[in-house]
């Protein structure tokens, strides 16, 4: 079958992987539809630390093809869209609603497929860029067959993650104000969130203005190409503001801009050595730094819940698909991702 491999070197879509049958507490999935992240550039790149050879991806959807023992939330014929918590459901994390935090779920990547007789890690537990991935039983949601695939994809990582970030860990309140740095995938997922959540004012920002256009349809207020303006539109600062770039002037930026108990939460991602400074006696007047790891999401119950705000028309998925492609231009998607030319490319298989 068809994937995109990394093998520490290059990148390339291959034909002959293999993937193992279903075991115990396991799915096997057809993959229609994946959104490539910036977080598959960022392995290539080597700004995440991942061993080769892998398979990429990781933000996908597509039809249960067979399932494993105890396996009865989903079934053969079902439409799922993909998590990448392969969390454990029965540690302490676990239990109290937190799987993002469950350490099964972090930095232990298995290896069900081969290629030439040799294993290949999955990435993010997941490995949408492959014609079939196998997942553990919670990583699957069962989704409605008339969402688009191509839409229900990017549920798996940039909503749940964007939108996520907003309504579970910044808690975002009706009436707050918001600034958003970077209006990517992720970035136009935090706007929407904000809108959701009943955010009165929600600047975005962005270097580029040709992407004012697709911030405002998703719920800015205001459009600026430099963070310089913020105080102009908020002169005693943000209630929230949301660094989704990964660069870490732009952290500062965002703790700056912060009014009176205020938070920043960091979605971008950086080097995993990279140090960001702030100023210290800036910080007692209750504000906030947060990290946010998959906008501390729980799949099994946020993705349907998007899923449901997707077809009442209160989140927007389809506008985030900017262009699709064949897997077999995957070099053309990663470039046009890289440059900022799309808001989200997804591959078709």
């Amino acid at each position: 079958m068809r994937g995109v491999v990394f093998d520490g070197k290059r990148t390339e879509v291959v034909d002959d992987l293999e993937i193992r049958e279903p075991g115990p507490g396991e799915v096997l999935v057809a993959v229609a539809a994946a959104g490539l992240c910036h977080s598959d550039l960022s392995v290539i790149d080597g700004t995440i630390p991942f061993p080769p050879p892998v398979v990429l991806g990781h933000e996908g959807a597509g039809v249960v093809e067979a399932v494993g023992a105890g396996v009865a939330h989903v079934a053969p014929g079902d439409h799922v869209s993909l998590s990448t918590l392969a969390n454990c459901g029965a540690c302490a994390q676990c239990d109290r609603g937190r799987p993002t935090m469950c350490r099964k779920a972090i930095g232990r990547p298995g290896r069900p497929f081969t290629r030439r007789g040799k294993p290949l890690y999955q990435f993010a537990s997941n490995s949408a860029f492959a014609e079939r991935t196998l997942v553990k039983a919670v990583q699957a949601v069962k989704i409605p067959a008339d969402i688009p695939l191509a839409s229900a994809a990017l549920i798996g990582c940039g909503v749940l993650t964007g939108v996520g970030a907003v309504l579970n860990r910044a808690k975002v309140d009706r009436g707050d104000t918001v600034v958003v740095i970077g209006t990517g995938g992720i970035g136009l997922n935090v706007i929407q969130g904000a809108r959701i959540a009943g955010a009165l004012t929600i600047v975005a920002v962005d270097a580029n203005p040709a992407k004012e256009a697709a911030a405002r349809q998703f719920g800015a207020t205001h459009f600026l190409t430099s963070a310089d303006g913020v105080r102009e539109i908020l002169p005693d600062g943000a209630d929230h503001a949301f660094e989704c770039v990964g660069r870490t002037e732009l952290i500062r930026t965002a703790i700056d801009l912060l009014d009176r108990h205020g938070q920043a939460v960091l979605l971008g991602v950086p080097a995993a050595t990279a140090q960001a400074s702030f100023l210290v006696s800036s910080m007692y007047l209750d504000k906030s730094i947060l990290g946010c790891r998959y906008g501390s999401s729980r799949p099994q119950r946020d993705i349907a819940l998007y899923a449901e705000l997707y077809r009442e028309g209160r989140l927007l998925l389809d506008e985030l698909v900017t262009t699709t492609y064949p897997v077999e231009d995957f070099a053309r998607a990663a470039d046009d991702a890289h440059h900022g030319r799309v808001a989200r490319g997804v591959l078709m298989f």
